[in-house]
């Protein structure tokens, strides 16, 4: 609105140049200009119908941006997925395509003292979960947060932020070994349901797609100083295959890497187990660690 973030005023830019010209870049101005004056919508504004039930406007305008849903729609039409059907999150829940979670919580720092891995925000990237060996919980905490003996998870599920994180909408991947974690509150969970005819690969398949990563970009709205979906992740739109065939033959090159890293992991691992002189933490412990008298686990002798 003609205004850069430091406060001052914003000039179009001459493409040809490189340089600034004296006219203001106020677009939104043009855009209010179009809608009042002309009745007419630009690629950056149109009308926004009143729900007839009354629900409550939404007043952030990226909310309504059609943009992303219209790249998803463009998708679609193409002929490659002639026969997909394009569902919402919150569709494919309803049928039983998917199962949906949230994470455990949050311990404070004071309470980071065991060994089972406590997983932030900032330990999903590149698709991986990052476990960090000074963030681990006894395991008494762990089964208060997880409300339980285990954590719910399952291998190869997929795990974003939904709160708090640039990384929202980023989705990784819960590798054999690494079920029994702590995840913070702030994380959602997917794993394909009972009823779906498709897999976790096929799932990270669509979901890394860009023009379903794409759709995040309305639906993340800052709450005070921290970015947050609350639940219109429901809102989320994904292809779902004819059948599970067509679905593994799409997700062939996920399912083939991340089966590829389990093999490679599986190796290393044996090998850790088998020459304690190194410190590498990649998966859960599966054995408890010795408590002392406190309750608390040992410390680990030189």
């Amino acid at each position: 609105m003609g205004i850069n973030k430091d406060g001052e005023e914003l000039y179009v830019i001459d493409p040809a140049t490189g340089t600034r010209t004296s006219a203001i870049d106020d677009r939104l101005a043009q855009d209010v200009a179009s809608l009042v004056d002309e009745f007419e919508t630009t690629e950056t504004s149109r009308w926004v119908k009143l729900d007839p039930t009354g629900a409550p406007f939404v007043p952030v305008p990226i909310y309504y941006d059609n943009r992303p849903l219209g790249e998803f729609n463009s998708l679609m039409d193409s002929e490659e997925f002639e026969n997909f059907e394009g569902l919402s999150i919150g569709e494919m829940l309803h049928r039983g395509l998917l199962v949906a979670m949230n994470g455990h919580g949050s311990p404070s720092a004071d309470f980071r003292t065991g060994h089972i891995p406590y997983i932030k925000v900032s330990d999903i990237r590149a698709g991986q979960v990052n476990i960090n060996p000074t963030n681990r919980v006894p395991r008494i905490v762990a089964e208060r947060f997880w409300k339980g003996e285990e954590s719910g998870l399952k291998a190869y599920d997929l795990i974003t932020p939904i709160r708090t994180s640039k990384n929202i909408g980023e989705f990784a991947v819960i590798m054999p070994g690494q079920e029994q974690v702590v995840l913070t509150k702030e994380m959602l969970i997917l794993r394909a349901g009972k009823e779906a005819p498709f897999d976790n690969f096929y799932l990270l398949w669509a979901l890394t797609l860009k023009a379903v990563r794409r759709q995040w970009e309305r639906i993340v709205f800052m709450q005070t100083n921290r970015e947050d979906v609350g639940s219109r992740y429901l809102e989320i739109t994904l292809p779902v295959p004819p059948s599970r065939a067509a679905a593994d033959a799409y997700s062939k090159a996920f399912r083939e890497y991340y089966l590829g890293i389990e093999k490679l992991r599986g190796s290393f691992l044996e090998y850790l187990s088998t020459d304690d002189r190194h410190h590498v933490f990649m998966s859960t412990v599966e054995v408890d660690e010795p408590e002392t008298e406190e309750g608390g686990p040992e410390e680990p002798s030189d």
